[in-house]
């Protein structure tokens, strides 16, 4: 019996995933939970509700594979009710956030245990780093959109090698004695609605010049990297995954410093302790 628990933010994506799902594995046993990581609250209801199905279902109170697959382009600053940039948020805080959470239940899975980070290879595009909590917080991005343009790209490419930088610290700090690996995963260019944001004409043109280019793939062939981050030997913890049929790469020398690692996870903590804090005080003040 093969135990799956879905989550995303889409009620509909949610509902077709469980069907492809249930299609491809008739035996399992599946349960959809609606999640936005663009909200810490929305991110605690989904432990409360993990958690109950696991009490309801007899299970073993532990999480085997958790891969962080969420990720947007937004075409405007927008504030979360946390304070955060939403992109911000989506494709890292929620994801830090959402694994600090988890770590318990991976640390209590009975056989070795496994985080796969999506990452981009835009990552590279970043040269300089600011990851203090007030970067964090995507404070910088709000500005630059004030009488201007909001910078999507370099955004999107922050995000992403913070959620990068993160993999790497996460697999330093919790080594494989732990029984748990930490992976990153590039699929690559591929064909999905990450761009829906911006203007059609916009979106179409580009995936026409990657596909002329013959850089842009579908999510089946996509999925590849992930695939292998998921399925790799425990040994490969801390590798950085990129096109699919196992091949593994070095992402960008500024991604291996230890103590830009370290700030970012200090600030990404202070982070959510802030958040933890703020969330007591709303509920009992």
């Amino acid at each position: 019996m093969f135990y799956f628990a879905s989550a995303g933010r889409s009620a509909q994506l949610l509902s077709e995933t469980a069907k492809e799902i249930r299609r491809q594995q008739p035996d399992a046993c599946l349960e959809a939970f609606q999640v936005d990581l663009s909200s810490y609250r929305s991110i605690k209801k989904f432990e409360a509700s993990l958690n109950q199905w696991i009490w309801d279902s007899n299970l073993e109170p532990s999480i085997q594979l958790l891969i962080n697959n969420a990720g947007m382009l937004a075409k405007s600053h927008r504030v979360t009710e946390d304070g955060i940039d939403e992109v911000m948020q989506t494709n890292y805080i929620g994801p830090f956030i959402l694994t600090s959470i988890l770590l318990p239940l991976l640390k209590n899975s009975p056989v070795p245990s496994r985080v796969v980070n999506l990452t981009s290879f835009t990552h590279r595009c970043v040269s300089e780093i600011d990851v203090s909590e007030e970067a964090l917080q995507g404070v910088k991005f709000g500005q630059h959109s004030v009488g201007g343009s909001y910078p999507l790209a370099s955004t999107y490419e922050y995000t992403k090698f913070c959620l990068l930088v993160f993999s790497y610290e996460l697999h330093r700090q919790l080594n494989i004695s732990s029984g748990i690996s930490v992976m990153a995963a590039d699929p690559g260019v591929v064909e999905t609605r990450i761009m829906r944001e911006l203007p059609p004409c916009l979106s179409r043109f580009a995936f026409f010049i990657l596909r002329t280019l013959n850089l842009l793939q579908q999510p089946d062939t996509g999925i590849g990297a992930v695939l292998d981050a998921a399925l790799a030997p425990p040994e490969a913890s801390g590798k950085y995954f990129f096109g699919g049929k196992g091949r593994t790469i070095r992402s960008s020398v500024l991604s291996y410093d230890i103590e830009v690692a370290k700030k970012l996870w200090a600030a990404s903590s202070a982070l959510l302790r802030d958040l933890r804090l703020r969330d007591r005080e709303s509920r009992t003040g």
